[in-house]
């Protein structure tokens, strides 16, 4: 979850009528910088809101994530998990007892999930199958993002206030140890041969890790990017996609950490997915967009399209195999909302929902 500040700053095809901006462009005023970012989006009409899934409750949200093997979808919400059918939002069941729930991580093999409770400061662990508590992992200051990296089969924990990643063995339910970052960790990306990438929002830098060997690598530092939160990858062609605070997007080498390229997106970045099939890459704002931007090649990318969605939707998971795409966020936010609240404090909102975004 990105610490936000209201003064900062996909098998398919799509119709791209796209505008490259030039270099006087990119170092105009805002007004024309974002004129001509309008200007630049192909329609994207193909997709909209299809479905809202209510889900009940009040409380706070984060990340989502969507299970291919049971369709489901495990939504973070305040103090515990909420676990729906992906295709009709019905309500299969609830992890309770997960204060301050951000993000979850399900690792099928070991049959078990992984939730952060950031007022916690611990794991829990539950069962795929039953959804019932099977134990709990101690993790640093205020646990958030967390991923499972099929390259080094370890679950890693980004600890937002202790400023580094704890490292888990999911298949012995026990923590590695932490590796140190220097910075407030956000999301983080893996390249499937063990080597991750992870944000560190307060130093406006991407570092390189080896969770194996529990040690950082490199660290980059995306040019024109502030606060970097969402993080995805292009594995094929080692890209790095970074969604930044002051509403940009920076594509970088994901060796060399050059920055390749930036586009404008919304505000309030919080997730990011990279769809290998369509070589596009998708940025969620809380300002109710989703970005999406096509690699035409490693080194040339152009604008795709915005989705409108709803304000509040800042995180989402993606269904690849029916090209659905998930967001939670509720009903009535005030208009310079982007996410369930603003420097600790709740905004007043209604029904809490999933969004369900496809064609």
């Amino acid at each position: 979850m990105a610490k936000h500040s209201m003064n900062t700053p996909v098998h398919r095809t799509f119709s791209r009528t796209l505008v490259e901006l030039s270099p006087m462009t990119r170092t105009a005023s805002p007004l024309l910088f974002a004129a001509a970012f309008l200007a630049g989006c192909g329609s994207s009409a193909q997709y909209k809101v299809l479905q809202k899934f209510p889900i009940a409750g009040g409380g706070t949200w984060d990340y989502i994530t969507y299970d291919s093997t049971g369709n489901r979808l495990f939504v973070s919400h305040q103090s515990q998990v909420d676990v729906i059918d992906a295709a009709t939002g019905k309500a299969l069941g609830t992890i309770k007892n997960t204060s301050g729930a951000h993000g979850i991580a399900l690792v099928t093999e070991a049959g078990k999930g992984f939730i952060t409770a950031g007022l916690s400061n611990w794991v829990v662990i539950f069962d795929l199958k039953t959804l019932e508590t099977v134990g709990h992992v101690p993790t640093g200051t205020k646990p958030d993002a967390i991923v499972y990296d099929d390259g080094s089969r370890r679950v890693l924990v980004s600890n937002g206030d202790s400023n580094d990643m704890t490292v888990i063995d999911p298949f012995l339910g026990r923590s590695i140890g932490p590796v140190a970052l220097a910075g407030a960790p956000e999301f983080i990306a893996g390249d499937g041969k063990g080597t991750v990438w992870v944000n560190l929002e307060d130093k406006n830098e991407t570092l390189m890790v080896d969770p194996k060997a529990m040690e950082v690598k490199q660290r980059f530092k995306p040019e024109g990017c502030e606060e970097p939160s969402a993080l995805a990858m292009d594995r094929a062609s080692r890209r790095l996609f970074v969604g930044c605070g002051n509403k940009i997007l920076a594509i970088l080498d994901a060796d060399s950490g050059k920055t390749i390229k930036t586009f404008p997106i919304g505000e309030h970045v919080d997730a990011g997915f990279f769809d290998e099939k369509t070589k596009t890459s998708f940025s969620s704002t809380g300002d109710g967009k989703i970005t999406m931007v096509h690699e035409d090649s490693a080194d040339a990318f152009t604008l795709a399209g915005v989705i409108n969605t709803q304000r509040g939707a800042k995180t989402m998971a993606y269904d690849s195999a029916n090209d659905k795409i998930y967001l939670p966020t509720a009903e009535g936010l005030p208009a310079e909302a982007t996410g369930p609240s603003f420097k600790g404090k709740q905004w007043p909102f209604g029904q809490f929902e999933v969004l369900v975004v496809g064609k």
